[in-house]
């Protein structure tokens, strides 16, 4: 089978090249402009495929082409013009400036298509063959370092885990940071609804799983306040708006069907494992033990660490051991010593040798994709239609882990008279996620079912992969420990699983009238509904702890449905020769529905059962939630002789969780757009043909979710023995309700510069921004005596600030490189922005990570960025120095209580405040990614390398590689810890480096833990043919192409210790405000493969 695929590869190969050099005839000429000045740059393609070329300084080009064909020149800033080929050998053409090009529309708030030229805020585009044939099926995850701005935190490379997206840096503290997606006008929920707790959890996607990529037609990124001030408190934290190839129709298309098939397959693989090391098996202190270290003797039988050298003396000198399921201590472990294994394995010998367990536990996955699109229009144009299927079938690399899409859109426009259009798509989605547990780890196995963490830290001297892991008797998970304080993976993939299946629809139904030239008006309703079903379970017998012996099952359906009403009417005036009017005043209504029902049942009675009647005990799931939003807006754009355009919006918000007094929120925001170069002629040369000034400013509000301004009360039945054996009880809610509890409120002002200079080789777009939040709403514990633990209250205000550049980069017109057919664009973008907690009541307010000290969290604190990551740190004594205690192993710093007169108090005094120390912070420097394209003749190679500098990361996948010994190859050398000792002396104690990494590294001061994030990664690389046309004419093709990608091929983190191979993109604690925390949550995915796109 693979020679037969190798020849039909060179048969293939071989028949491109043929195609590419069938070319015979030259042809050459002169490129000028208007004027008669050379044009340099200019692309020449040959009309229907990728061969072409590009004018020379000179304007001179030169290019082989049959006889018959067309060719097409273009140019940033000028009109295309084509040309047939006929006898001639030469072509000049004049090129003339394209002023329809400078006038490109954007789509932007609510649907509103704007000039560029006049928009006085930042948008970014991405058009939507950049989103289609990529290995990914998360649309977030494509997106990721397409715009500037925008940042994309992926949970884990599991196949359907949640994704973080986040624009322009966090304002909030406790309140929703998430950006808002927007799909054909209508709000599109994203929520992760399901993420567990810190046992069993990490299992849910996020909802922006449910497009499908290839159905995109393009996406637009509003950032600021002052471009999403029409969506009210919704766009507080930007909008990105995705257009679907069904809701793109327009007055225009093909007038005869069009198909078009996109089919990719891909392997999907674990980034990088790390480099563990082979020399030492599992023990302490070059003692063997079964123990989950990697710490005991060599492998080798000689030298001061052989294992004949054993303190233990456990390993003969034949090189084995007892085998661990024939131990006496092993025996007792099981069942009282009554165990089919065990008689099995007794007086077994088990090699010491190293094993390949998490290389072999881990499989090559695979992603295949097909997307089917049928486009069309009515001869006149009045009528038009699109049909899109899409099909994901993903496997992941983990055992047990899955994720299966089904998509279907249809969209359709028709124009039933001059003055009236009609409008209408739907997406229909059907997606399914299972994983085996991938809960949060911090390296010891008995916290959870976490398959990283029991997989990662597995002895090399284990062979997982040729060990039983189940009990014949019981069923229950059998490992090498003792005590069976440690699930086999194997059990877990085989008896312990979470996921979701969902089924979701959004239609958008859009109405429009024409008035007059001047005048129309618009409705549109849309539709967001989905049933999320959810399923989490372990059999029971798992290891010695709680819900792992006795085994639970939970399910839940979640539904959520959007409403959404908008009307506006909308106008387009000159008021005079030089001044034009253009306008839109309406209205929308909003309702929001949450609801979760679903049973947890513990307590498993038969063994592989997995229905609620088999656990012994049942707690109903059960939750409502509602929020209608009320809005009205207005916007007005007056335009000054094309080069002064002035934008003035305003929304008001009423919500309907809030009281009267503060449920109504105003926001007004305008923005100015100048552009000197339309103003005066003069302003134009050769090295600038376009420059724009731009400023704005926006504001918004963020409202609380739930009720949190009224008390509740809990309801339950308590089983009592009596006839009806039932008892309704009722109990007052820990939290404390705030009926003066206020919205808060944001304002950004905006500056910008949009320029094109030399020759239009180089496009620029720089952004500055400062943006303020204040009245935030946090959460402030409450002490027992007043009857509550919690309540809600506006407290502090944070101040932030960016800078966003993009540059896009003709490269070969700049060096300058002239090569008939060859062409490279190189698109930098760069993001640097930091907030900071200038007001905050309280000393400190930890809302990430944890509130536990030992796992630390992310704190607001006065005068300190945003998310601070706090926890226990190195003891210092009063000159700064670590101080280091009697065993030679670093101290832990103690974590204060201040009571409200700020003196220190013992830890846990009623009315006190914990003050946990700053060990990090999450920020990451600057974020800078490099998109480029090279293309010659029919070949087109595309790469994406993004740059993270900086950013702290708590990173337990790190600490628990070295604490365990994973892999740390020196054994012999001592460490003398940087520091004093007790008295001030400088410190001179000796430990060895399994005390130094077990005992500082991995459970001494969490500051131990923190690493810098910085990464360089090859984010995507691709390489791609398109079949000239003179090859397709006989055949059924309009086009067709072949692609090879990979996405993750690459990456170093390269502050990190090399061995781990950690990537440092990781959420570890899910979807949320939390950053720069990892709990083995696991390694990212590493997927390369081939499309072929072809048309009809």
């Amino acid at each position: 089978m693979k020679t037969k695929f190798s020849g039909i590869l060179t048969l293939i190969l071989a028949f491109v090249v043929q195609l590419t050099f069938a070319q015979d005839k030259a042809v050459s000429g002169t490129v000028s402009d208007e004027s008669g000045m050379p044009v340099a740059g200019v692309n020449i393609i040959v009309q229907g495929t990728s061969s072409g070329t590009q004018s020379d300084f000179d304007g001179n080009y030169s290019i082989m082409v049959d006889e018959g064909a067309v060719l097409t020149f273009s140019y940033v800033g000028y009109t295309t013009e084509t040309r047939s080929v006929g006898s001639s050998d030469t072509i000049n053409v004049t090129m003339s400036e394209d002023v329809a090009q400078l006038e490109e529309v954007v789509v932007t708030a609510q649907g509103i298509t704007r000039e560029r030229k006049a928009l006085g805020y930042a948008v970014s585009e991405v058009a939507g063959e950049e989103m289609e044939q990529r290995t990914e099926g998360d649309v977030a995850r494509v997106l990721s370092g397409k715009a500037s701005g925008v940042n994309i935190t992926s949970q884990s490379g599991t196949s359907g885990s949640a994704t973080n997206v986040v624009i322009r840096g966090y304002t909030s503290i406790n309140g929703n940071n998430q950006a808002l997606f927007v799909v054909d006008g209508v709000p599109y929920s994203t929520e992760t609804n399901s993420q567990g707790n810190f046992l069993s959890g990490n299992l849910g996607s996020s909802r922006f799983l449910d497009l499908d990529p290839n159905n995109i037609e393009s996406v637009n990124v509003l950032k600021g306040l002052a471009a999403a001030t029409l969506y009210g408190t919704a766009g507080k934290n930007g909008v990105i708006v995705i257009t679907t190839k069904s809701g793109s129709l327009q007055a225009k298309g093909p007038k005869k069907t069009e198909i078009t098939v996109n089919q990719s397959y891909f392997v999907n693989e674990m980034a990088s494992m790390p480099d563990y090391q082979n020399t030492y098996g599992g023990g302490f202190d070059q003692s063997f033990g079964w123990f989950f270290s990697n710490w005991g003797p060599a492998f080798a039988p000689d030298g001061v660490d052989g294992y004949l050298n054993d303190p233990a003396g456990i390993i003969q000198p034949d090189g084995t051991v007892e085998h661990p399921y024939g131990s006496s201590a092993f025996l007792n472990a099981f069942l009282g010593g009554n165990n089919v294994l065990n008689q099995q394995y007794t007086g077994e010998r088990y090699d010491w040798r190293p094993y390949e367990s998490v290389e072999n536990f881990f499989r090559s996955g695979s992603v295949s994709n097909t997307s089917v699109n049928i486009r069309g229009a009515s001869e006149d144009g009045k009528i038009s239609y699109n049909v899109n299927y899409g099909n994901l079938d993903e496997e992941g690399f983990t055992p047990g882990n899955g994720l299966r899409r089904n998509n279907l859109s249809v969209g359709g426009r028709a124009q039933l008279s001059n003055k009236f259009t009609v409008q209408g798509s739907m997406n229909y989605s059907n997606t399914s996620f299972v994983s085996p547990p991938v809960a949060a780890s911090r390296g010891n196995g008995t916290l959870g079912w976490s398959t990283f963490g029991n997989v990662f830290f597995t002895p090399r001297n284990v062979d997982l992969m040729g060990l039983p892991y189940t009990i014949p008797e019981s069923g229950g998970s059998i490992y090498y420990r003792n005590g069976n304080d440690i699930i086999n993976p194997n059990w877990s993939v085989a008896n312990a699983q979470g996921g979701q299946t969902v089924n979701r629809m959004n239609t958008t139904t859009s109405l429009s009238y024409e008035f007059n030239d001047n005048l129309s008006i618009t409705y549109r309703y849309g539709l967001d509904w989905y049933n999320e079903r959810n399923k989490e379970y372990s059999n029971k017998n798992g290891v010695n702890f709680n819900q792992a012996v006795f085994g639970y099952l939970n399910t839940w359906d979640n539904n959520v449905s959007i409403h959404n009403h908008y009307v506006s009417l909308n106008g387009s005036y000159d008021l005079s020769d030089d001044v034009g009017l253009t306008f839109n005043v309406g209205a929308t209504s909003n309702r929001r529905t949450y609801d979760r029902e679903g049973t947890s049942s513990s307590g498993q009675i038969v063994m592989g059962v997995i229905q609620h009647f088999n656990y012994e005990n049942q707690t109903p799931i059960s939750y409502h939630g509602a929020q209608n939003t009320l809005g009205v807006f207005g916007s007005a754009d007056i335009d000054y002789k094309d080069f002064l355009f002035v934008q003035v919006q305003a929304r008001n918000d009423w919500v309907s969780n809030l009281p009267t007094e503060n449920n109504s929120m105003f926001y007004p925001s305008a923005s100015v757009s100048f552009l000197p170069t339309s103003m005066d002629e003069d302003f134009k040369s050769e090295n600038l043909s376009y420059l724009k000034v731009r400023a704005g400013y926006g504001t918004s509000a963020g409202f609380p979710g739930g009720y949190p301004t009224v008390n509740t009360v809990g309801q339950s039945t308590n089983v009592n023995g009596g006839i009806n054996g039932g008892i309704i009880t009722n109990s007052v809610s820990n939290f404390q309700a705030n009926p003066d509890l206020k919205p808060e409120l944001l304002g950004e002002l905006e500056f910008g510069v949009d320029a094109r200079v030399w020759k239009n080789r180089i496009g620029i777009n720089a952004s500055y921004f400062e943006r303020t939040s204040k009245d935030l709403i946090v959460f402030k514990p409450l002490p027992t005596s007043s009857g509550y633990t919690s309540t809600q209250d506006n407290i502090g205000k944070i101040e932030g600030n960016g800078i966003e550049l993009d540059v896009d980069l003709e490269m070969f017109e700049i060096l300058p490189v002239n090569v008939e057919g060859l062409s490279w664009n190189a698109r930098v973008n760069f993001t640097k922005s930091e907030a900071t907690v200038t007001e905050q009541a309280d000393d400190q307010i930890i809302y990430g990570g944890s509130t536990a000290t030992w796992l630390g969290g992310n704190a607001a604190i006065q005068g300190e960025p945003l998310g601070v990551i706090v926890g226990t740190r190195i003891e210092r004594d009063d000159n700064g120095n670590y101080v280091v205690n009697a065993s030679g192993n670093y101290g832990i710093e103690n974590v204060m209580a201040i009571d409200a007169n700020g003196n220190e108090v013992p830890l846990g005094t009623e009315g006190s405040r914990t003050i946990t120390p700053i060990i990090g912070n999450p920020e990451p420097d600057y974020v800078m990614n490099f998109i480029n394209t090279l293309k010659y003749k029919n070949f087109t190679l595309g790469w994406q390398l993004s740059h993270t500098a900086g950013g702290d990361i708590v990173a337990k996948t790190v600490a628990t590689l070295l604490g365990r010994g994973g892999i740390v190859e020196d054994r012999k050398n001592t460490f003398i810890l940087p520091g004093v000792k007790n008295d001030g002396s400088p410190n001179n104690l000796q430990i060895n480096n399994s005390t130094y990494y077990f005992s500082n590294v991995l459970f001494g001061p969490l500051e131990l833990s923190v690493y810098d994030g910085s990464v360089v990664r090859l984010q995507e690389l691709s390489l791609s043919y398109a079949f000239p046309q003179k090859f397709l004419d006989k055949t059924p093709f309009g086009a067709l192409s072949l692609t090879a990608t990979g996405f993750n091929l690459w990456y170093d983190a390269y502050n990190v210790p090399d061995a781990t191979n950690f990537d440092p993109n990781v959420a570890g604690t899910g979807v949320g405000n939390a950053r720069g925390w990892d709990f083995l949550n696991g390694p990212s995915s590493k997927r390369y493969g081939i499309s072929i796109k072809a048309s009809f």
